[in-house]
């Protein structure tokens, strides 16, 4: 037991080692989960230099995360730090589909697949809200483009079929994929029914117009 000692103090000079990442880990997966909700925000106010600025913050926050936890991976594939890399995918991915994009590579963010398909699946909410934002304005085409990426994603999703350990219970948020999709798609059609009876009437009005200009 001579060395008990030694063992000792290399064991607590671990755990304060790992401590101290985790701590910084928190902090940094704090700002990047801040930094991704105010680009979110700035994207629905069509502030896009802004949003790109926030994104790039973020950016740094991950790699900061990434870099701090390079020797406590299981540390790395925390909840927490998982999830703040979700939130990170969701926005690139928001960014990527309402400014018309190609979509960023897992591999580019340097996010694992669980965390980039849930994030993928968060985003439809974003684009959802878009949708209905845009709804207001006629633009309805615009509408159309996002809805299809909507259709697309819950196409990816649908076809992932392994245990949620290893997707991070990708089915729970697939399942409200296919529930938001539905509702957007029931908006967008009311909305497109509309504007065709808005037209109609319109142009009854004018030939009523038409008829009595030449009475």
């Amino acid at each position: 037991m001579h060395n008990l000692d030694s063992i000792a103090d290399k064991l607590l000079g671990d755990l304060a080692a790992r401590n101290s990442a985790r701590d910084e880990a928190l902090l940094s997966s704090r700002k990047l989960i801040r930094c991704c909700a105010d680009a979110i925000r700035a994207i629905h106010r069509e502030e896009k230099d802004g949003a790109s600025q926030l994104l790039a913050t973020a950016r740094e926050a991950a790699a900061e995360i990434r870099c701090k936890l390079a020797a406590y991976p299981d540390l790395y594939y925390a909840g927490y730090t998982q999830d703040a890399m979700k939130e990170y995918a969701e926005a690139r991915i928001t960014y990527a589909i309402i400014c018309d994009q190609a979509l960023p590579e897992p591999a580019e963010l340097g996010v694992e697949t669980a965390a980039y398909l849930n994030g993928m699946a968060e985003a439809t909410g974003e684009l959802r809200r878009r949708v209905l934002d845009i709804i207001r304005h006629g633009q309805l085409a615009e509408c159309e483009r996002i809805l299809a990426a909507m259709e697309e994603i819950y196409g990816i999703l649908v076809t992932v079929d392994f245990p949620d350990a290893l997707t991070g219970n990708l089915r729970r948020n697939t399942d409200m994929v296919r529930g938001v999709l539905e509702r957007t798609r029931g908006d967008l059609t009311m909305a497109m029914r509309q504007g065709v009876l808005q037209q109609a009437l319109q142009s009854l009005e004018n030939r009523l117009d038409s008829l009595q200009g030449r009475q």
